[in-house]
C-alpha cells in the first residue's frame, strides 16, 4: 500500500499548458465529429416546444381578455389561439434550420 501512495506522489502532474492543450484538442475533435448527441436533441425539443407554446398561450390569453372586454359573436380566443399557433410554428421553422445547419448536416456543434 505505501508503494502505491508513493508512486502517485512521484508521478509528475501535467503542466497547465499541457492540460489546456489536451482540453483544446478534445474540443476540436468534438467539433469535427459533427454527430448530434442526446443533449442536442433535447435542446432542439425544448427550442421547438417553447417557440410554439409561448406565442400560442399569449394569443389565447389576449383572446380571453378581449372576449371578456368586448363580447360578440366571434371568438377572439379561438382566433388569437390559432394566430399564436401559426406564429409559433413559423418561429420554430425559422430556428430549426439555423440550429441544424452548423455542420452542413443535421446537427452537431461548430
Amino acid at each position: 500500500m505505501p508503494d502505491e501512495a508513493q508512486n502517485k506522489r512521484l508521478k509528475p502532474k501535467p503542466s497547465l499548458s499541457q492540460e489546456v492543450g489536451a482540453k483544446a484538442a478534445r474540443k476540436l475533435k468534438a467539433r469535427r465529429s459533427c454527430t448530434p448527441g442526446v443533449w442536442f436533441g433535447l435542446g432542439m425539443m425544448g427550442l421547438i416546444g417553447w417557440s410554439v407554446v409561448v406565442p400560442t398561450l399569449l394569443g389565447a390569453a389576449l383572446g380571453l381578455w378581449l372576449d371578456k372586454r368586448y363580447p360578440g359573436t366571434q371568438s377572439w380566443t379561438l382566433m388569437l389561439l390559432l394566430l399564436g399557433l401559426i406564429i409559433g410554428c413559423l418561429n420554430a421553422w425559422h430556428w430549426v434550420p439555423r440550429r441544424t445547419r452548423r455542420c452542413g448536416r443535421t446537427g452537431g456543434a461548430r
